[in-house]
């Protein structure tokens, strides 16, 4: 079993926290603060700082600090626009390059996400981000998956920002990466394609959701 480093883990721990709003959009934070809210020394948590800008989750301003930049909804449409493209890619190379542990543990991420009907949504928020990096670790491309690590990272974090039904968003979304990660196992390129764009469909509709019927960005269409 690999070992995680502290790196991760601490990146794990500030992802989680930005992600679910415990460090709010628009925060300056400081290195120190997130040392103390992770429990990890200086180099673990400076390394996950960089990831989480790499990631586009932060902003590092020298002798300032780190901003969460703002969570907006012509962010996400933007964002949107790229994974509408790079998400069916991804879902097709994994479920055609997964090796057979891949394969294996999407089956195990599929089953776990269904061990309770509505979990909460810290546990929801891990099995979002572990399925999410288990599709495109399995498409065997480095560079794919540097394109998409900004991208998923965000889109969670307006996804959960603007949750007024958890109960039934979750349960659609859970339903949907369900369906990817057992198409990834089963080795079904069509179907899981199909549940990409499904999801990305999902995505586009919650975000205009959010808007206001007069804003000049509406078009449920």
């Amino acid at each position: 079993m690999k070992t995680e480093k502290l790196s991760d883990r601490a990146f794990g721990i500030l992802e989680k926290m930005i992600v679910l709003g415990e460090i709010a959009p628009g925060s300056l934070v400081s290195e120190k603060h997130m040392m103390n809210v992770t429990g990890f020394g200086r180099t673990p948590v400076r390394e996950a700082i960089q990831r989480l800008a790499r990631e586009r989750m932060v902003e590092i301003h020298p002798q300032k600090g780190i901003l969460v930049p703002s969570n907006s909804v012509e962010v996400q449409l933007e964002l949107l626009e790229i994974r509408r493209e790079l998400d069916p890619l991804a879902a097709k190379l994994s479920a055609t390059r997964a090796t057979e542990r891949q394969r294996e543990e999407a089956r195990q991420l599929a089953a776990s996400v269904m061990t309770k009907v509505l979990p909460e949504i810290e546990s929801f928020a891990k099995f979002l981000r572990d399925a999410h990096e288990l599709t495109v670790a399995s498409t065997q491309n480095e560079f794919l998956k540097a394109a998409m690590a900004p991208l998923q990272g965000r889109s969670r974090r307006f996804w959960f920002s603007h949750l007024t039904r958890p109960d039934e968003e979750m349960s659609k979304a859970a339903s949907l990466h369900r369906r990817i990660l057992l198409a990834i196992a089963d080795h079904d390129e069509a179907q899981a394609v199909e549940t990409s764009n499904a999801l990305v469909d999902y995505l586009v509709a919650f975000a205009f959701a959010t808007l206001p019927t007069r804003s000049p960005y509406y078009n449920p269409s």
